[in-house]
């Protein structure tokens, strides 16, 4: 599966998904740094992007969500730093076996 992670995750991010046959790269990497959302998911769509890792929790209220070309999975975090993040990678890894549907999914860690 090929997965974007938003400029304002840490980059670092990435590392935890080695040897888990995903291609996880950056918005950096890309060289889409500073592209608002639209055009983003147009170029993930262009890229052949499957899945779009963010916290911005105001992005499915920003977006036509009957007409996304990926999944968007938004990480309802208390604090936007490296360890409260990685948490969440069992759980992306998890819900990325699953067949997925272009929609907006918000993860939330109990």
């Amino acid at each position: 599966m090929k997965v974007l992670l938003d400029e304002n995750i840490d980059v670092r991010l990435r590392f935890s998904f080695d040897g888990t046959g995903h291609e996880v790269v950056t918005v950096k990497y890309m060289g889409w740094s500073g592209v608002k959302n639209g055009q983003l998911l147009r170029l993930m769509k262009d890229h052949d992007f499957d899945v779009f890792i963010a916290v911005d929790k105001h992005l499915p209220y920003q977006q036509n969500l009957d007409t996304l070309p990926v999944t968007i999975f938004i990480l309802d975090v208390q604090k936007n730093v490296l360890s409260q993040v990685k948490d969440y990678v069992p759980v992306l890894l998890e819900r990325m076996r699953e067949p997925l549907k272009r929609d907006v999914i918000v993860l939330r860690l109990s």
